[in-house]
């Protein structure tokens, strides 16, 4: 059984369809590294995070969005797959 977050989260297969990274990423609010399954609290992300996506293809795009897959909470999540940005 797998233990990564996301799967455990039913967010892979419920929002996201199961993919093989391909590049690394990190985000960090405040140095603080975000890991998939972490928490914050709304006044630990007020700033914009810093963003570093690594590969070699310097012509490659990505988007990069944050969301919230089971807002407000997962046993009531009314506002399900809730763009923060």
């Amino acid at each position: 059984m797998s233990r990564d977050p996301l799967t455990l989260g039913q967010v892979i297969g419920d929002v996201l369809d199961p993919f093989s990274r391909s590049v690394s990423l990190s985000v960090l609010y405040k140095n603080k590294l975000v890991i998939n399954g972490s928490d914050f609290k709304p006044s630990a992300v007020v700033d914009k995070p810093k963003v570093e996506i690594g590969g070699d293809d310097l012509r490659t795009f990505y988007t990069l969005v944050m969301v919230d897959p089971d807002a407000p909470n997962p046993s009531n999540p009314t506002l399900k797959e809730y763009l923060h940005w």
